[in-house]
């Protein structure tokens, strides 16, 4: 199998003061796993925004072993995440990483990936992953180096290797799992992975637990994939941000609250004549304090559903 990285040669040059990233891999020792169900470890992510204290560990990842290999899920913010994932697959397993499934394109969810390269598995995405990834991919790697300096050395963006239009089905040995491909919603090109033996439901973005969530695609298809996704008969779930001890799928019930406020709120503030300067000052408000990170997202919410909505 090809491996393919964008940018050809390492993106970033590792400094000639290596004692950031020597102390900022160290940051990442008590990287830890849980396995929810059986089969399935998940390492869930701060609850922060990327730093060079938790090296853009800042996303639930997490691997699914069967009899034959292993299916990673995400592969987090940096290469520093993927390697702690990597050595987190061989504390339980020495099968082989057969897959990796980016579920969207999203630095947190993804810079780890070039972790994996030496194993040749399937890197695996939504066929949309590929246009979005190449406006994105200068961009998200300047604000990664701005961030983490020294310790972003080595996290290259790689390309997918096998794209999902509508859903595929895996067979790691023993233990088939579904990859889904959804409409536009959190964003153009959201996967979920089901392992269909214990019915773990891994959702990523399409499921924000605590942390604000983020519409970088659609609010009226997010609710709409959210309306789907309940029909889902799932035992165990992994959102992308945070965790809870909620059923599923009452779990979903805030992200929608939250939702149908911004819903509701803009489209009366469009009627209203209000411009989107004035919307983003008042919609929502009676959300804030029950989100993590309010701040650095809910006002970009509004404002991609206010440029959504202003057209209906």
């Amino acid at each position: 199998m090809n491996r393919t990285i964008i940018c050809g040669i390492a993106v970033f040059a590792i400094s000639a003061s290596t004692l950031l990233g020597v102390h900022a891999a160290g940051a990442l020792d008590g990287f830890e796993t849980m396995e929810i169900a059986p089969g399935n470890y998940v390492h869930y992510g701060a609850l922060a925004e990327r730093s060079v204290d938790n090296l853009g560990d800042n996303a639930n990842i997490g691997f699914i072993v069967g009899d034959d290999c292993v299916l990673a899920v995400d592969a987090g913010g940096s290469l520093a995440v993927g390697q702690a994932l990597k050595r987190a697959i061989r504390r339980v397993t020495e099968k082989p990483v057969c897959y990796v499934v980016l579920t969207h394109v999203h630095p947190d969810h993804f810079f780890g990936a070039a972790a994996f390269l030496d194993d040749r598995p399937q890197f695996v995405a939504h066929e949309n992953y590929p246009r979005q990834l190449a406006v994105r991919a200068r961009p998200y790697l300047n604000s990664l180096q701005r961030d983490l300096g020294d310790a972003a050395a080595g996290s290259d963006i790689v390309k997918p290797t096998l794209l999902v239009k509508d859903r595929m089905e895996f067979d790691l040995g023993g233990r088939k799992v579904l990859v889904r491909a959804w409409p536009l919603a959190h964003t153009d090109d959201d996967l979920t992975v089901l392992d269909v033996r214990t019915r773990t439901l891994w959702l990523s973005d399409l499921l924000f637990i605590g942390h604000t969530p983020v519409i970088d695609g659609s609010i009226t298809g997010f609710l709409a994939v959210m309306s789907s996704l309940r029909g889902i008969d799932a035992a165990t779930y992994v959102a992308g941000h945070g965790h809870s001890r909620a059923r599923w799928p009452e779990v979903m019930d805030d992200q929608r609250r939250y939702f149908e406020a911004i819903l509701n709120e803009t489209r009366a503030a469009i009627r209203a004549r209000k411009t989107i300067q004035e919307a983003t000052d008042m919609v929502g408000l009676s959300e804030q304090g029950k989100w993590l990170l309010f701040d650095g997202y809910h006002r970009r919410n509004v404002t991609t559903a206010y440029a959504e909505l202003e057209w209906e």
